[in-house]
């Protein structure tokens, strides 16, 4: 299956999306920049798409994708429908979005998506926003829900077939709830077409919510295991 972006269409949208109103209260401040305590949810996101017009990739082209011996187109399946009905909340993760919709999203509320060295940082290593939750400053732990994948949104024995709504599973280091677990995030990283994206998700074991298990996905793919969050640079 072919994804194609268009350069075009990035620098329409950014140039007359406005802004979507977004409470500080939800980002967690590190050291030099801050970050999304949450997956950007479905309501969020489409506050974006009404103000900016958007219509997704996702919605253009008849549906978003699932893995099934191969992508597979899925009939209605997009943002506000992730599983070709409507939601049991709003809450739940923003999917069937491309990395260019989610850049432009973040863009649009101030910030951009996290690059990999932030994400590393926020996901594994308290810097004191999670000590409430239990996590040692300082400590580098080697899953984003501390010592053990315990409490995430995996494909294992858990409450959750499938995607969870903010807040309902473990909070995790610093603070940040389903760094691990839940939906893939796309990562500011690009490496020519391709996107990084980071923490696995609902459809993976835990193992893919380690550090070294992020993967390079299609920047314009749309699927339902794929979300994201924004950081905002706090150096200036």
């Amino acid at each position: 299956m072919a994804f194609c972006a268009s350069a075009a269409y990035l620098i329409v949208i950014l140039l007359v999306t406005p802004a979507v109103a977004i409470s500080a209260s939800d980002r967690v401040a590190m050291a030099g920049f801050a970050i999304d305590r949450n997956e950007v949810t479905i309501g969020e996101f489409a506050a974006f798409a009404e103000a900016s017009k958007l219509k997704t990739a996702a919605e253009r082209e008849g549906g978003g994708h699932e893995w099934e011996g191969g992508w597979k187109r899925r009939r209605g399946w997009w943002f506000r429908t992730p599983f070709g009905a409507a939601p049991q909340t709003t809450a739940e993760p923003a999917v069937h979005v491309t990395w260019h919709e989610a850049q432009n999203y973040c863009a649009s509320v101030g910030g951009q998506l996290p690059t990999r060295d932030e994400w590393r940082r926020a996901a594994y290593r308290e810097e004191g926003g999670g000590s409430t939750a239990g996590f040692v400053m300082g400590t580098t732990y080697p899953y984003p829900t501390g010592a053990d994948p315990e409490g995430a949104n995996t494909n294992g024995a858990d409450q959750w077939p499938r995607h969870a709504a903010r807040g309902m599973t473990r909070q995790g280091v610093n603070g940040l709830y389903d760094m691990g677990g839940n939906v893939w995030e796309w990562l500011a990283d690009l490496d020519g077409v391709n996107a990084l994206t980071a923490g696995g998700s609902w459809w993976y074991g835990s193992e893919k919510m380690r550090e070294d298990e992020m993967q390079w996905k299609p920047a314009d793919l749309y699927v339902v295991y794929i979300g994201f969050r924004c950081a905002y640079d706090m150096r200036s």
